[in-house]
C-alpha cells in the first residue's frame, strides 16, 4: 500500500447504502469482477466508473457503506481505481470490509467542510493527515490502529495472515 494517495476526489453524501455502491441486481449478473465494477454507483452517479482514474478518492458524509453486509461493496470502488474512502464516518461492516480488502476507510469529522468535488488531495498515511492540494489546506484524520495499518499495508486481512502468521489459502 502506498503511504502517500493523491488524487481528484468524488463526494458523495449521508448514509450512501451498498445497495447505491452496488446493485444487488448487478452482481448476479456480472461474470467477473472487472465488469461488474462498471455498475459502481449506478442509481446514484451512473458513469461513475468512466470518470474515476487511478489513485482517485471518495468523500462522504456519516455512515458510509450502510445497509447489508455486501462485501462487493467496497471490492468494486476498490476496482475502479479508488484508494482511499475519507468519511465522517462508516458503517461498521463496511468499514471492516474495506480493511479486509486492503481499502482505507479514513475518518474525519470535519472533512465536508473541507472538500468539495473536483479537488486534488493527498494522503499521508503515515501521519494520518490530508492536504486539499487545490486550496492549499490540510487537516488531521483519525487514526487507524497499529494493527490495521499492518493489514492495509499488506493489501488486506488474507495478505496479512499469510504474511503474519504463516496462514495458507489451501
Amino acid at each position: 500500500m502506498k503511504t502517500v494517495i493523491r488524487g481528484k476526489v468524488f463526494v458523495f453524501g449521508d448514509d450512501v447504502n451498498t445497495d447505491e455502491i452496488i446493485p444487488g441486481i448487478r452482481i448476479r449478473d456480472a461474470p467477473n469482477l472487472q465488469d461488474l465494477a462498471k455498475y459502481t454507483f449506478e442509481p446514484v452517479r451512473p458513469n461513475f466508473w468512466k470518470e474515476v482514474k487511478e489513485g482517485d478518492i471518495i468523500m462522504a458524509g456519516k455512515n458510509f457503506g450502510c445497509g447489508s453486509s455486501r462485501e462487493m461493496a467496497p471490492l468494486v470502488i476498490k476496482e475502479t481505481g479508488i484508494r482511499a474512502i475519507l468519511a465522517k464516518s462508516f458503517a461498521r461492516i463496511f468499514y471492516r470490509n474495506a480493511v479486509n480488502i486492503g481499502l482505507p476507510p479514513l475518518e474525519s469529522k470535519d472533512i465536508n467542510q473541507f472538500v468539495q468535488e473536483g479537488d486534488e488531495l493527498e494522503i499521508n498515511l503515515d501521519e494520518f493527515a490530508v492536504t486539499n492540494i487545490t486550496k492549499n489546506k490540510s487537516i488531521r484524520l483519525k487514526p487507524l490502529p497499529t494493527f490495521l495499518i499492518e493489514m492495509l499495508q499488506e493489501g488486506g486481512l488474507v495478505s496479512y495472515l499469510i504474511t503474519k502468521d504463516g496462514y495458507s489459502t489451501i
